[in-house]
């Protein structure tokens, strides 16, 4: 509506602006015309004929026009009124003084005019002045007419931009609204909520990344509830026993010595599997990348293998398993030798654990372009292929049931994973169900250490 009003003066005033310049110089060309006619407040001619051309040019220029002499005295009116009368308007009397001038007013009876006045000149002296009388009603009604239009535009433009800002903020604040009532259950918990967006632009690029985020938290929650069922388990258990025999010994009045031994030993062996429990919470605890130093130096790889495969031979011979190492070269590079010492073995012991009675695990070591890779080759039971991207998850075990049986907590590939992975390696995975798996650990050969 501002704007409106802004437009409409504007071309009012250029409306007037044209019209003023129009009539001062046309009084200009009239006051060149008559300058003879006047003179020494003499008539050099007939009056008639100034009167005549007064008319005709009045006639022409749709206006009226009254001549004075430098006395204020009227010559001639074009309405044959006011001659031989004396006129002080302040129009003619800057003209009088040789300012060509004009002013606008708005009269109840006549409406609004202009009145327009220029100076007379003969010989360099001011000798009288032309007074025009022009109506500006007809400018004054088209801008009225414009006034109208604009009014109706601004108002369909008003109805139509109200209409569109309701639409469009409804569009807006609905997704953000979803999205808001989506977090809001989230954060009390209600994890897994989904966020459908029928629109196609960034607020559906937020929902889906939204959607994927609730979707990876209510996995990760639900490995958590699990991992925590299975510690929990994994902890009752040791400590049932432990009880469960202490107990039995404490009630027991006489208990020969090698009851009392076998009792003890076994309290031991529950300990032992309480401690590797715990140490695999520390470990992941150590695992902290903010946190964690690793100690890089030059470590002969043939040699920690070698040491790895000495540690963990009892454990495949009792199951009858063959543990073959075969290298290929021999290799030293920078690693924190504790660390992938600790990756290298729960892969290999994972591989032993899930490898039946009879079966072969093979330790391979070489390079390949710019890695070190340590393949570890078993043909166990194998892994589901569609459990295969989450093997290496914190807490995700892929048969529960064998893994409380075997001891497993579904840490050790996840700590293998993260030391590899602090290496700056990575680990790879080939498996078939009933049939054996293969895992690839590749450590750059040359670290980038700064």
């Amino acid at each position: 509506m501002i704007i409106g009003i802004f437009i409409s003066q504007n071309i009012l005033n250029t409306y007037i602006q044209e019209k003023r310049q129009e009539i001062l110089t046309k009084s200009n060309i009239l006051s060149n015309r008559i300058k003879f006619y006047l003179t020494n407040n003499e008539i050099l001619v007939l009056d008639s004929l100034l009167k005549t051309l007064v008319e005709n040019y009045s006639k022409e220029i749709k206006a009226r026009i009254i001549i004075v002499d430098k006395n204020n005295i009227v010559k001639s009116d074009s309405n044959n009124e006011f001659e031989g009368s004396k006129l002080y308007h302040l129009e003619i009397q800057k003209a009088l003084a040789g300012i060509s001038n004009s002013n606008v007013y708005n009269f109840k009876e006549y409406g609004h005019v202009m009145y327009v006045a220029v100076p007379i000149i003969l010989d360099d002296e001011v000798v009288g002045a032309t007074f025009t009388s022009v109506s500006l009603n007809d400018i004054y009604n088209v801008v009225d007419r414009i006034n109208n239009k604009i009014r109706l535009i601004s108002l369909v433009s008003t109805v139509l931009i109200a209409l569109m800002s309701f639409i469009f903020a409804d569009f807006i604040t609905k997704p953000i609204s979803e999205m808001t009532k989506a977090i809001t259950k989230m954060a009390q918990g209600n994890l897994g909520l989904k966020v459908e967006i029928k629109t196609n632009d960034e607020f559906k690029q937020l929902a889906n990344a939204f959607n994927v985020m609730s979707t990876k938290l209510s996995q990760v929650d639900k490995q958590r509830k699990d991992f925590v069922a299975n510690v929990s388990h994994e902890l009752r258990t040791p400590l049932s026993s432990i009880k469960l025999l202490s107990e039995s010994l404490l009630h027991q009045e006489k208990v020969d010595a090698l009851v009392y031994k076998e009792f003890l030993q076994d309290i031991d062996s529950e300990i032992d599997r309480l401690n590797n429990i715990i140490d695999d919470l520390l470990i992941l605890v150590d695992l902290d990348k903010e946190k964690l130093t690793l100690d890089f130096k030059t470590t002969y790889i043939n040699f920690l293998l070698e040491k790895i495969i000495a540690r963990l031979k009892p454990l495949a011979e009792n199951k009858k398993i063959s543990l073959d190492y075969i290298e290929r070269e021999k290799i030293q590079i920078k690693v924190d030798a504790n660390k992938i010492q600790q990756a290298v073995i729960n892969i290999i012991h994972n591989a032993i654990k899930y490898t039946p009675e009879g079966g072969r695990v093979e330790v391979k070591l070489y390079t390949e372009r710019d890695y070190v890779v340590i393949r570890v080759k078993d043909n166990g039971i194998g892994i589901p292929k569609e459990s295969l991207p989450q093997i290496f998850d914190r807490f995700y075990r892929v048969d529960k049931a064998r893994s409380r049986s075997t001891g497993g907590t579904g840490l050790g590939l996840s700590i293998a994973y993260q030391i590899v992975s602090l290496h700056q390696g990575t680990i790879d995975v080939e498996s078939e169900l009933g049939k054996g798996s293969t895992f690839y650990i590749k450590i750059p050969i040359d670290l980038n250490l700064a």
